[in-house]
């Protein structure tokens, strides 16, 4: 158990960092964008650019967000269950998005697939898009691996 909360741990932050790489990154070139412009040299392709870096940069910092309990909760009836209530929430919310990312993650892996195959790409650059659409797949399944963790945590009495 402890391996399993570890490598999702680290798996989960290096993600981080993929995402905070692609945030600072689009947020360079479009300083670097504006001022070129200021001297009529635009950066061609900035957004196109920045549509993937922000696709990045969200999708990866999903599974982070949700191991660090970053996100809102809205669980005011949840409050009012006994602990078992309580608890047996948190597991069916687990498993009920578990199913939800698998099922976006397995869909992004069969479009990106096609993306591949077809060879379609950004129109000004020329970047393939099945990369961004791969890597959202695996946020998308690392997200499953978070909630996992938090299942077990939620069984060994570790959850808050």
């Amino acid at each position: 158990m402890a391996g399993l909360l570890w490598f999702t741990e680290k798996i989960s932050r290096l993600m981080c960092i993929i995402a905070y790489s692609a945030l600072t990154f689009i947020m360079l070139l479009t300083v670097a964008d504006v001022t070129g412009r200021l001297f009529r040299h635009p950066i061609l392709g900035t957004f196109e650019i920045v549509g993937m870096g922000g696709a990045i940069a969200i999708g990866f910092a999903i599974p982070i967000t949700s191991w660090l309990r970053g996100q809102t909760y809205v669980d005011m009836i949840v409050q009012t269950l006994p602990d078992w209530g309580k608890k047996t929430m948190n597991i069916l919310t687990r498993v009920a998005c578990i199913a939800l990312f698998a099922a976006i993650g397995y869909n992004l892996f069969l479009y990106a697939a096609k993306l591949h195959m077809s060879g379609e790409v950004s129109l000004t650059r020329q970047i393939p898009f099945y990369p961004v659409a791969y890597g959202l797949g695996v946020s998308c399944f690392v997200q499953c691996l978070v909630l996992i963790t938090d299942i077990t945590k939620v069984i060994g009495g570790k959850y808050e």
